[in-house]
C-alpha cells in the first residue's frame, strides 16, 4: 500500500509539474496579441499595408487592410501589399496563424506562391518562435476589413492602379 501511495503522490506532483511548465512556456492570448500588436509596430507593418500609408495619408480605420499602391521591380512586375486582416475574402481569413508564421518567415503563402522581394521575409525569418507566433495572433484578432487591393502584374504588364519604382544603385 504504501509504494502505490508514494507512486500516486510522485503520478500528482509530475503532472503538477508538467502543468505549470506549460502554462508557463505558452502565454496567454492576451499577452500573446499584445506582444504581436508590438512587433507590428516595430516592424511598421502598417507602413505597406496601410491604405493611404504612401501617399502621407494613411487611413487609419482601415489599417492593415492593403494598399492602393504598390512596388514596381524591375524584370518581375508591380507588387501591391496585401491586407493583412483576417477578412475571409480579401484579407487572412482562411489562412491560419501557422500559414501567416510561414509567409512572414519563408516569405511562402499557403498557396505555395512567394511573396515579393519587397517584403522582409529573409530578415523576419530571424523572428523566434513565440514572436512570430504572437504577430500572427495579433493579425487574426484585428477587425476584419473587406478591401481588395489591386491585383499583381507581371514584368511586362502595365498596373491598374498606381505604384512606386524600385531602382537599383
Amino acid at each position: 500500500m504504501h509504494t502505490s501511495i508514494n507512486g500516486l503522490a510522485v503520478l500528482c506532483t509530475t503532472l503538477l509539474a508538467a502543468t505549470a511548465v506549460a502554462q508557463t512556456n505558452s502565454a496567454p492570448p492576451r499577452e500573446r496579441i499584445q506582444r504581436g500588436e508590438y512587433l507590428a509596430a516595430i516592424m511598421d507593418c502598417a507602413g505597406c499595408h496601410t491604405p493611404g500609408a504612401f501617399v502621407g495619408k494613411p487611413d487609419k480605420a482601415r489599417r492593415f487592410a492593403g494598399s492602393e499602391v504598390g512596388f514596381r521591380i524591375p524584370g518581375l512586375g508591380t507588387f501591391y501589399p496585401p491586407n493583412l486582416t483576417p477578412d475571409p475574402a480579401t484579407g487572412l481569413g482562411k489562412w491560419s496563424e501557422q500559414d501567416i508564421v510561414k509567409a512572414v518567415r519563408t516569405g511562402v503563402r499557403p498557396d505555395g506562391r512567394m511573396l515579393a522581394p519587397a517584403m522582409p521575409y529573409e530578415s523576419y525569418g530571424k523572428l523566434t518562435d513565440a514572436d512570430a507566433l504572437a504577430l500572427a495572433s495579433y493579425f487574426k484578432s484585428l477587425k476584419p476589413v473587406s478591401h481588395a487591393v489591386p491585383a499583381l502584374t507581371g514584368a511586362d504588364e502595365k498596373p491598374s492602379a498606381p505604384y512606386l519604382s524600385v531602382v537599383g544603385p
